[in-house]
């Protein structure tokens, strides 16, 4: 009998421990101020190669306006492909 109530008594304390440090870490991790990502603020606004689908920077990007749209390629080799395209759907 005296052996189940210390063993009791045991197990009383270790959880009121484990309790506590889980709540502890709860309350502190609540108080710190939210994480902000670094770098910067805003994206890149991305644009799209019509002839491969790849994405890259407008300012990286060719470009080739086409009935007031402007469009955006690669590399000259996917321009060319586009307006090669063009001329023999025309």
């Amino acid at each position: 009998m005296l052996i189940r109530f210390l063993l009791l008594v045991i197990l009383c304390v270790l959880l009121a421990r484990t309790l506590r440090g889980v709540l502890a870490s709860a309350i502190a991790a609540s108080r710190q101020e939210p994480r902000r990502p670094s770098g910067p603020s805003r994206g890149v606004k991305m644009v799209r190669d019509p002839v491969c689908g790849t994405f890259l920077p407008p300012g990286n990007a060719l470009s080739l306006t086409e009935r007031g749209t402007v469009l955006y390629f690669c590399s000259e080799a996917c321009r060319d492909k586009h307006a090669r395209s063009r001329t023999a759907v025309s």
